[in-house]
């Protein structure tokens, strides 16, 4: 019993000799936010350009095709009075029928998009996340966290990643 208690005490004044190492060595800790790498990096920005320049044509022709379906509408409403039945009736169905191929165009337009935008985002992820990786290593880092809900201003290297992203070729 006493050989336990004795265990025991040597176990605890061994911690209390061991604490104070414990907190001389402090963690190093950064934080990224990747929202703004995403925003600010000039890769990131080159891949806006590039799929703006991609799918620019194909909105602009589909606000296009919108304004003229919204034309040929508002033109039968005002000639609705005074057309047959029959005519009206073909023009309406016209209009449903042009007005669903241009929801279709819309939903492909965006489903192309978004695949693209994914595809060139993934790239900038990769890329931020081997210079972040770098940093990590070379500045002997402990931690470094991405999108935290608090951090302060000290351990934030957004700034870094940025620069460092930028300086790439």
């Amino acid at each position: 019993m006493i050989s336990k208690l004795l265990q025991s005490a040597a176990l605890a004044a061994a911690m209390v000799v061991a604490a104070p190492a414990v907190q001389a060595q402090e963690l190093k800790i950064g934080y990224v936010n990747s929202e703004r790498v995403l925003r600010e990096a000039n890769l990131a920005k080159a891949a806006q350009v590039k799929l703006e320049a991609e799918f620019g044509k194909r909105e602009k022709d589909l606000r296009d095709l919108e304004a003229k379906l919204r034309g040929a509408a508002d033109k039968l409403e005002k000639d609705a009075p005074t057309l047959a039945e029959a005519e009206r009736n073909r023009r309406q169905r016209d209009i449903v029928e042009q007005d669903r191929d241009l929801q279709r165009k819309k939903r492909e337009w965006q489903e192309d998009l978004n695949q693209r935008k994914n595809e060139e985002l993934s790239a900038v992820v990769e890329k931020a996340n081997r210079v972040i990786k770098q940093i990590f290593d070379n500045e002997k880092y402990d931690l470094i966290l991405q999108d935290a809900i608090h951090f302060s201003a000290r351990v934030d290297i957004t700034k870094k990643v940025i620069d460092a992203l930028n300086a790439q070729k």
